[in-house]
């Protein structure tokens, strides 16, 4: 058995991306996770009543099919993922629905005036979806391995994230769409930022689709944990890691927390400089999250959602332009975007027969510790009238619920890190490199670290890879896919 040991602290889907690698790699691996079950933001578990099954942080997983690892691990062979013919859906006062179908000819004929413009915004980057997921996928400092497509998206992100963002629409649906997946960046908008966010995520939604994993979110956790301790790796819960030193003589340790934990666990072993750096990175704003047991379906007014697992709800794109203003200002909206997750429309496992689980969330100013229900359920009803004859039972967390909850969720940041376009380029430091810290053998593996938010697992696996080349001399990435006995 080999010499060579790493330790990685923080089991979410990153760490364990990173184990997966260093694994791989015939690296002797521990995880370890102060909490007593594994899965940072991935995880699943009984919010509300027995039975009932949540997502505890994301539920939706574009990225489980657009994620250069997760093609690698063959994620969609370990788990049933359910792509939804829906990626996506956006009720507007008075009209039906916008629908982003999975199929973007369908979806550009039934936003009518706007089809064209929907279809020569995206189309272009649909059919190079690969290409596009490589580029939003790497660091921003990388030089582009495919630049036309670059091009493509950057001109794109130009126009959608300043004021020409209205140029090309005549309606409203079409903007109001995209603004949805916009928001998902919890920034003012237009920015380059949130557009970004957008055309990355509605790209996704008309090639891969969003798909939901049979099982909730947890299911993507238990593949990667298992394939860690099938490589010799192991996993301990309920070890909290207060120091580096904690972690005895390793040959490296890749940390998936926060860049002021890192500070807080390296301590003086850092250089001033890193550390002023670290301690200078922003967090942004958070989010209140819902969950609710439901006794049957939600009553949307417009029968198309019924279908939909995912719905942005907030109006008009102004509205929601508005709304996240608000948040950025300090202030909790009074007139909300709110992201709900319907699961158990394609997996009936969540909840009794009949009856269904809800996911939603807010936006609300860093480190509130308002809870939202309210406001949450008074968004539902507006195009869902009826929505509170059919709750049993909620389950409320504010932004500080969700920092309690998970240590990198700062002032409830699920971002990790404010994603403005500085720390989109420079996270958390402005570096080819920005995984590896001036530490001798210590990397960062959170979303602190590129490509930034989402489950993903490409910034354990980028950092891995480092750890590997620096550490280990190991210059060829492991082989990820499935072997003899992974079933």
């Amino acid at each position: 058995m080999t010499s060579h040991t790493a330790a990685v602290v923080g089991s979410g889907p990153n760490g364990l991306a990173a184990a997966v690698v260093l694994a791989r790699a015939g690296i002797r691996t521990t995880v370890y996770e102060g909490a007593d079950t594994i899965g940072g933001g991935a995880r699943t578990a009984e919010l509300t009543v027995p039975g009932y099954r949540h997502d505890v942080g994301s539920a939706v997983h574009p990225l489980a099919v657009a994620s250069g690892f997760f093609r690698r691990f063959e994620l969609a062979r370990r788990i049933e993922l359910v792509t939804p013919e829906i990626s996506y859906a956006h009720p507007l006062d008075g009209r039906p629905a916008a629908i982003a179908y999975r199929d973007l000819d369908r979806t550009a004929e039934h936003l009518g005036v706007d089809g064209a413009a929907w279809r020569n915004l995206l189309g272009p980057l649909v059919e190079r979806a690969q290409k596009v997921a490589q580029f939003t996928g790497s660091s921003l400092l990388r030089v582009p391995a495919h630049p036309l497509t670059t091009a493509l998206f950057g001109l794109r992100a130009l126009e959608q994230g300043t004021l020409a963002w209205n140029l090309r629409w005549r309606d409203a649906a079409a903007p109001a769409l995209l603004s949805g997946v916009a928001a998902h960046s919890v920034r003012p908008m237009p920015s380059l930022s949130t557009s970004g966010t957008a055309l990355a995520l509605a790209t996704a939604a008309h090639a891969g689709g969003w798909p939901i994993p049979i099982g909730g979110s947890q299911a993507i956790i238990d593949a990667l944990a298992d394939d860690v301790r099938a490589h010799g790796g192991s996993i301990e819960t309920g070890v909290e890691i207060t120091d580096i030193a904690q972690l005895g003589p390793v040959d490296a340790v890749l940390l998936d927390t926060t860049p002021r934990a890192l500070v807080r666990l390296a301590g003086e072993a850092l250089p001033s400089s890193y550390r002023a750096r670290m301690l200078a990175y922003r967090h942004g704003d958070g989010v209140a999250k819902v969950d609710f047991a439901l006794s049957g379906p939600v009553p949307w007014r417009d029968p198309a959602l019924h279908a939909a697992p995912t719905l942005h709800l907030g109006g008009t794109r102004d509205r929601i332009a508005a709304a996240e203003a608000e948040v950025a200002r300090g202030r909790h909206a009074d007139d909300p975007y709110v992201l709900v997750s319907q699961p158990s429309v394609v997996d009936a496992a969540r909840a009794p027969a009949g009856h269904h689980v809800l996911w939603s969330y807010t936006h609300v100013p860093h480190g509130s510790t308002l809870d939202q229900t309210d406001a949450i359920i008074r968004q539902i009803e507006r195009w869902a009238p009826g929505f509170r004859d059919v709750i049993i039972a909620s389950s409320s967390a504010t932004a500080m619920d969700m920092q309690r909850q998970n240590p990198n969720y700062v002032g409830g940041d699920i971002a990790t890190g404010a994603a403005t376009l500085w720390q989109l380029a420079a996270r958390p430091t402005l570096s080819l490199d920005p995984w590896r810290t001036p530490m001798p053998g210590v990397y960062l593996c959170s979303s602190a670290t590129p490509p930034g938010p989402g489950v993903h697992g490409l910034a354990g696996a980028y950092a891995a890879r480092s750890a590997l080349r620096h550490e280990f001399g190991i210059e060829r990435l492991p082989y990820l896919g499935i072997t003899e006995g992974d079933h």
